[in-house]
């Protein structure tokens, strides 16, 4: 097998299981009950790609979105997941819902929710992070108070 050939199957092993083989293995026992369940360790959700693309997005709302003050996200703390929906049969999209409360360049703090969706990224290829900032849900795209990603 070439160097190219290692390099290209290792990545494809890494994008199918990105959370290790023992982590999904608990996450598949876990499955089978369907219970809802709290994690100590931030894991995906305090990623660094998750964060830069609720950094990035919320910068975009701020500036397009009608009547919000244009502030940004500084920091995240108390990063946790406090939710996660396999995937099976029924409902074919993992699902893990994340909080945190960030810190905004105001100086004040806000809650944020977030939702990473598996495999629901551009075309298919990667995950989807949809967020929301308590207070900043101008439009209630996700119910009042952010009640969707709750």
């Amino acid at each position: 097998m070439t160097r190219f050939a290692q390099s290209a199957l290792a990545a494809l092993i890494a994008l199918c299981t990105p959370l290790g083989t023992s982590l999904a293995v608990t996450q598949a026992a876990k499955a089978a009950d369907l219970a809802v369940y709290t994690e100590e360790d931030s894991g995906v959700c305090g990623e660094a790609w998750v964060l830069n693309k609720i950094t990035s997005r919320f910068s975009y709302q701020v500036h397009h979105v009608p009547n919000l003050p244009d502030v940004e996200i500084t920091d995240f703390q108390g990063i946790h997941q406090h939710r996660y929906l396999p995937a099976n049969e029924t409902w074919p999209i993992g699902r893990r819902y994340c909080g945190a409360t960030v810190s905004l360049s105001d100086g004040d703090a806000r809650s944020i929710w977030y939702l990473i969706e598996e495999g629901q990224g551009f075309a298919s290829i990667g995950d989807n992070v949809e967020f929301c900032v308590a207070g900043f849900d101008r439009w209630m795209v996700y119910n009042g108070r952010c009640r969707v990603l709750r």
